[in-house]
């Protein structure tokens, strides 16, 4: 396959990745969370208990950004920081309860997009395409 053409995966992924980020953008918009602030909260839902240092490279932030969000989640009340007990210079994350009612709306706005993306595509189809983009990403994590 031909780099020029329009059509090529990393183009394709990029541009799909690219466009699903604007459309949640801007459902969020009136929201008191940024898509960073989104994103942070629902990895610290996904690995709750995680480090801050872990969750900054799973996010691909550098440490100090991740400090200024998970600052932003806390003082939003959404997360709290605990002494990690095998080190004191560090701090896992956890959700607070007030998370529960931010994180059904970013599913929601998440189930509504995917809805919109996957239009007409039927279930054997968005399996197929699930199932796919799984094993590249497996592959690509194995390079």
């Amino acid at each position: 396959m031909s780099l020029l053409h329009n059509d090529n995966l990393g183009f394709l992924i990029a541009d799909v990745s690219r466009l699903l980020r604007r459309s949640f953008e801007q459902s969020l918009e009136g929201s008191t969370l940024t898509l960073a602030q989104a994103r942070a909260l629902i990895y610290v839902a996904r690995r709750e208990g995680c480090r801050q240092v872990e969750l900054a490279e799973l996010l691909e932030v550098q440490p100090i950004t991740l400090a200024r969000l998970i600052d932003q989640l806390v003082a939003a009340g959404l997360v709290e920081r605990r002494a990690d007990p095998s080190d004191r210079r560090a701090y896992r994350l956890f959700l607070t309860a007030a998370a529960a009612p931010q994180l059904q709306a970013i599913e929601q706005t998440a189930a509504l997009i995917r809805g919109a993306a996957l239009a007409g595509l039927d279930q054997d189809q968005v399996a197929a395409l699930l199932a796919a983009l799984g094993q590249v990403r497996s592959n690509l994590c194995g390079a």
